[in-house]
């Protein structure tokens, strides 16, 4: 544990040597969500992985929350850690926050990988994320999960493999509901788009064909904004890519992650 606060204590994990990577997880998940990306990465890396502040192993922080807080505690990490620059890999609220640590912090920023976030939101697409987020607040993470298998998993990975959505619906649920609510409006309510030209660091954009709320629209708007990218769609897959197919990220995560070249 990393005591970075009297009021935010975060539950890490450093696993190797080598390039370190850092890797955020999206907004009610936790470190784990990364397991089976990992398990198909080579060796050669350090991997630091981290409960975000109210998710996990945790403390569970009062809210309200804002972006910076996330920043802030990623990059206390990284001091604590004595890191000077890692690869940073984000997965959608994480994504979100490792685009405001390049912006913010670009020399701690070696490379950087963008999966299933946000960025240059239509007001369509605004008017949806702050209804989830209403929805969460009002009535609790049993109604907003409600429909949300059924964003983020394929059709046939929810037939093929209930254990694995049910394990991640209980995961949301044990989530303090005070910190998923504050860490769902950050998510909600904050789209870098407008700053993105400013990244430098080479980065790698994907998401899933059919994710309704990290779209392939939005991960093309990402790529075109940011000059050092690449950006790549998985065929038919939606939101949790993480957990119905890690072996088609590490796939293109890997390479990347060993590219050191630009």
């Amino acid at each position: 544990m990393f005591e970075r606060s009297k009021d935010v204590e975060l539950n890490f994990r450093d696993e190797g040597d080598g390039t370190p990577v850092l890797m955020i997880h999206g907004v009610g998940s936790d470190l784990e969500s990364w397991d089976g990306v990992v398990s198909h990465l080579g060796p050669e890396r350090r991997f630091v992985r981290f409960d975000l502040r109210g998710h996990g192993h945790s403390r569970r922080t009062k809210g309200p929350y804002q972006l910076n807080d996330f920043v802030d505690d990623a990059v206390a990490l990284l001091d604590h850690l004595d890191i000077k620059s890692a690869i940073i890999v984000g997965f959608s609220l994480g994504g979100l926050i490792a685009q405001a640590i390049a912006l913010q912090h670009p020399k701690r920023v070696a490379r950087l990988c963008l999966i299933s976030t946000i960025a240059g939101r239509t007001p369509d697409e605004q008017a949806r994320v702050t209804a989830r987020a209403e929805t969460l607040a009002r009535e609790g993470a049993t109604a907003h999960l409600a429909n949300a298998v059924d964003r983020w998993f394929s059709d046939g990975f929810r037939k093929a493999h209930p254990e694995v959505l049910e394990a991640r619906r209980q995961k949301s649920l044990q989530n303090d509901p005070e910190s998923y609510v504050a860490a769902y409006r950050v998510l909600a309510g904050n789209d870098l788009g407008h700053q993105l030209a400013a990244i430098t660091a080479p980065t790698l954009v994907l998401t899933g064909e059919h994710d309704v709320g990290s779209s392939p629209r939005m991960a093309a708007f990402i790529h075109r904004q940011i000059s050092r990218s690449s950006l790549h769609i998985l065929p038919g897959l939606k939101h949790s890519i993480l957990l119905e197919a890690p072996d088609q990220v590490a796939a293109l995560l890997d390479p990347f992650l060993a590219d050191v070249s630009a």
